[in-house]
């Protein structure tokens, strides 16, 4: 194993919270079903435990902030704004001082009725970004699109086809008004925050994308997984120059297996800089150091990962 960046890589699984270091895996916090990671601006770690409890981890605890009743937390960003959590059934919480508290303009934003979810079941928010200016918050429905509010929350509007059937929403971490969606026809790529979209497919062995990432150290490449469908049993990750004209992928195959034994999921491909990280289904996981060109397996027999986070070591 080359000698690995300065960023922990931290893994929720259903064992708990894992960091993946040189020394192999260690459990940093277990007994809970770590199903959602996210840090903020301040350098905090926020976590959804047994999909119920929305935690900051000081002190080398977890700090309940609230607790969903009723719903199952599926997601949360940590930004500038604060820290909002995704639910099942679409729902939007904001944590405050009085535990977690709905977001009372997301209930009401245009085309909701039309949501769904092909096996008849109510949608859920699956992925929630920021873009880098703080500009416009995007949220990923499943199946709904994404809904982005550039007032902070207060008032919401559709902008992506629903029937792209987005998996990750993913802001550029540099370049405000970049955003990037994994979806079930391609890439998804709006340079206007949303205004407009395209999709990029060309290289893709197939076009049913799960997970995004940018890396590079000048933010120049983007990584994301591809299968052909929701039970496939062939899935990969590719990379691309992020590029106005039109993208090219390359499959990522130095250090990897032929193929994942099913999609690399929502929130496990990770990356910062030239660091980046994917989570497998065999509950493996690889790691990089020049932004997706090589890789090497750091940890394995992890349990069934949730998720992978990149964090500054400070």
């Amino acid at each position: 194993m080359p000698p690995l960046p300065a960023l922990r890589l931290l893994v929720g699984t259903d064992r708990g919270l894992i960091e993946v270091g040189e020394d192999g895996p260690r459990t940093v916090s277990g007994g809970r079903d770590v199903t959602g990671l996210a840090s903020g601006p301040d350098g905090g770690l926020w976590g959804v435990l047994d999909g119920i409890d929305v935690a900051e981890w000081a002190d080398a605890r977890w700090h309940v902030a609230g607790s969903v009743r009723d719903l199952r937390a599926t997601c949360l960003l940590s930004h500038a704004g604060g820290v909002l959590v995704g639910t099942s059934e679409a729902h939007l919480l904001r944590a405050g001082d009085r535990g977690l508290e709905p977001v009372e303009g997301f209930e009401t934003v245009r085309d909701r009725d039309t949501w769904f979810t092909p096996w008849g079941g109510p949608p859920d928010v699956r992925s929630l970004t920021a873009e880098a200016d703080g500009s416009a918050i995007h949220v990923n429905v499943h199946v709904g699109g994404i809904v982005r509010s550039r007032d902070g929350g207060e008032t919401w509007e559709p902008t992506i086809d629903i029937q792209a059937d987005v998996h990750e929403v993913r802001a550029h971490p540099e370049r405000a008004g970049l955003v990037l969606a994994a979806a079930a026809r391609g890439l998804a790529v709006s340079d206007d925050g949303g205004g407009t979209w395209r999709h990029e497919t060309e290289g893709l062995h197939a076009r049913y994308c799960r997970s995004v990432a940018v890396a590079g150290s000048d933010g120049g490449t983007v990584l994301v997984s591809a299968s052909d469908g929701p039970f496939s049993r062939r899935g990969a990750v590719y990379r691309a120059a992020l590029a106005d004209g039109g993208m090219t992928f390359e499959r990522c195959r130095d250090g990897l297996p032929e193929w994942f034994g099913g999609n690399v999921d929502t929130g496990w491909l990770t990356a910062s800089g030239d660091d980046a990280a994917v989570g497998t289904p065999e509950g493996a996981v690889f790691r990089s150091s020049d932004a997706g060109v090589t890789w090497f397996q750091a940890a394995e027999h992890l349990g069934s990962i949730r998720c992978v986070l990149l964090v500054s070591d400070g």
